[in-house]
């Protein structure tokens, strides 16, 4: 079946962190995500949980783990001075965009996410088997539930 990035889609990220802050959203996190952060911060995962964590609403009256924003939607590892500050464990769901499901679904969703990213359709291409890993990383990245 033909896809609309058969042949790839250019995409450089340009720092400019508008998808870590200013707008309110959740960043769940999965087992992967919560081992990689304990290990990136050298913390037990109660001491991580109860630092940079909470317990937001879900599908099917679940729970899930996101970790927290502040009161101005800035993700808690953002930085003024230097961005992520857990850029190198950062979770699942940072690192996949904007290679998210609904994002590529076809041009026009694609097209749409540059009013929020200036990164897409710029730089280099990403081939359509790397898109495909990074789609399929996001969709199987489960969070962690209660």
């Amino acid at each position: 079946m033909e896809c609309f990035y058969d042949n790839g889609l250019h995409f450089e990220c340009n720092k400019c962190s508008d998808c870590c802050r200013k707008v309110p959203g959740f960043v769940y996190l999965s087992e992967r995500d919560l081992t990689s952060l304990c290990d990136w911060f050298k913390l037990s995962r109660e001491e991580f949980i109860d630092k940079y964590c909470r317990w937001v609403g879900y599908y099917e009256g679940k729970e899930a783990l996101a970790l927290i924003e502040l009161k101005n939607y800035d993700c808690i590892f953002w930085n003024q001075n230097c961005g992520c500050s857990a850029y190198g464990a950062r979770p699942i769901q940072c690192s996949t965009y904007p290679f998210w499901s609904h994002i590529i679904q076809n041009r026009r969703s694609w097209d749409e996410e540059k009013k929020y990213c200036p990164g897409i359709n710029e730089g280099p291409v990403h081939s359509k088997d790397e898109i495909d890993e990074q789609r399929y990383m996001y969709v199987h990245n489960t969070p962690i539930t209660r």
